[in-house]
């Protein structure tokens, strides 16, 4: 049995700025894709603590939910912690264990905290079978589990976002996948100055919004199709904005990335303040914003001079929004064992 000083996993959430929904593989195997997204200082941890008597205990510090099994038993899939629990038959580990997690955002905020749990158990339990794994093969097993393992709907965008860290163009094709750094720290330090990350107060549960979308395109619903085809065009001139920090021009593409989602999916903003919250940021003087994530809740991006800042703060709060301080990260997930760290191959 290894030694049961506990490991602890650390994986960062991620802003997509625009390109989600043609991370899929029913859109990219035909047409390919493109997302830019950025790591963020707000993360999910992981502690993983081997114990000898092959129980597995799973423990949520937000929800205060437990799970518990015997690994001779296996885990039962119902919706509670079962990302945790399918990790860990994925890893195929003989190895009893107590795992702790938290996450610095609720679920479906939109932020992938989803894909960053599982990155960061995947992370954890390499670390403790002295597995190493590089930012690829992390992010297709994590995607493995997430998608194939427990058939969640999604894309392939945060399992790299959450592996690699920084600021990246990633695109997405039927052979394979290509990450390129965008923007550097200072760059990213820059732009981070006039943006905002509001919360609406509502969180997507279970509304299908995902599912909706790929029925869409299967319909071939025209307007879904051309809203993809801007989203994916609209990946490279975002890398450029970015790589130049121009807020104002991040902030025009934001608002127009959100209208792309929009006509990609029309159910998006239903049944929530979404619309009238990016109304009144622009109102109050905002460049440009869009919802993070598949809709239906969660965070808002917007791009604002910092001097309006305030003034947008007052009127969105009337709406009952929250705003949460953040930075960008170019760190990608890491696993910390005593004095020594795990981090994925370069």
């Amino acid at each position: 049995m290894p030694s049961a000083e506990p490991i602890d996993a650390v994986a960062p959430l991620r802003i997509s700025f625009v390109g989600g929904g043609t991370d899929f593989p029913h859109w990219y195997e035909e047409h390919g894709g493109a997302v830019v997204s950025a790591t963020i200082d707000h993360v999910v941890r992981v502690r993983i603590t081997p114990r000898p008597d092959r129980v597995v205990e799973v423990r949520s510090l937000d929800l205060d939910r437990l799970v518990a099994y015997h690994l001779d038993e296996g885990p039962v899939y119902d919706g509670a912690l079962d990302l945790v629990t399918a990790a860990i038959a994925d890893a195929g580990t003989d190895i009893g264990m107590s795992v702790e997690i938290h996450s610095e955002a609720p679920p479906g905020s939109g932020l992938g905290g989803s894909s960053a749990l599982v990155t960061a158990m995947v992370a954890g339990l390499a670390m403790l079978r002295g597995r190493r794994l590089d930012a690829f093969a992390l992010a297709r097993a994590a995607y493995r589990i997430e998608r194939d393992d427990l058939g969640i709907s999604g894309g392939w965008q945060d399992q790299y976002a959450a592996a690699w860290g920084g600021c990246n163009l990633i695109e997405f094709s039927r052979s394979g996948v290509r990450v390129e750094t965008v923007a550097d720290a200072a760059c990213m330090d820059r732009l981070a100055e006039g943006l905002l990350l509001c919360y609406t107060g509502h969180v997507r549960r279970n509304v299908g919004l995902i599912d909706r979308q790929i029925a869409l395109h299967r319909e071939g619903r025209e307007e879904t199709l051309l809203g993809m085809k801007r989203l994916h065009e609209m990946a490279y001139a975002m890398r450029d904005v970015v790589e130049r920090a121009d807020l104002p021009g991040l902030g025009a593409l934001l608002h127009e990335a959100f209208l792309a989602k929009k006509q990609m999916n029309p159910h998006i903003a239903e049944e929530t303040p979404i619309e009238a919250m990016l109304a009144a940021a622009r109102s109050a003087g905002a460049y440009g914003g869009k919802v993070c994530g598949a809709g239906g809740g969660g965070y808002l991006l917007l791009a604002a001079p910092p001097e309006r800042h305030a003034a947008i703060r007052t009127e969105l709060e009337r709406l009952d929004a929250q705003f949460a301080p953040f930075g960008f990260t170019q760190a990608g997930v890491r696993a910390r064992c005593g004095d020594d760290t795990w981090a994925p191959r370069a």
